[in-house]
């Protein structure tokens, strides 16, 4: 069993801050990716910010240079800083995690999303 714990969700004013957390728990032994997807009103979920361990961060265009991703290894944590946030992100904001399990099978697992709301 796997669990993925967000927090840190909510309303912000336009050009406000947040910071999201995802917290993974369970039989992980390796974790391959983490990151966060959203999906706003009407639209098609979409990648924010992944990290891939050992190696690249990717960012969506549309927040490179407001947000970043940054992880907790020894705790199995992400988190997601938000800046200068406009209301198009908008959104219910997905912690996701591709991992090796103790039998080295892989997996993707979602966290069950936290809201974003950027409004005035």
């Amino acid at each position: 069993q796997v669990q993925l714990v967000e927090s840190g969700g909510g309303l912000v004013q336009p050009g406000g801050s947040l910071r999201l957390s995802c917290a993974a728990s369970g039989s992980i032994f390796r974790i391959n990716t983490i990151g966060w997807y959203r999906q706003g009103p009407g639209k098609e979920r979409e990648l924010v910010a992944t990290s891939i361990t050992g190696a690249r961060t990717n960012y969506a265009d549309s927040v490179k240079g407001r947000f970043t991703i940054s992880r907790d290894n020894a705790k199995n944590m992400v988190y997601l800083q938000m800046d200068s946030l406009k209301p198009e992100d908008t959104a219910v904001y997905y912690c996701y995690l591709r991992y090796a399990d103790y039998s080295y099978g892989n997996y993707d697992y979602w966290g069950q999303g936290t809201q974003v709301t950027v409004s005035s």
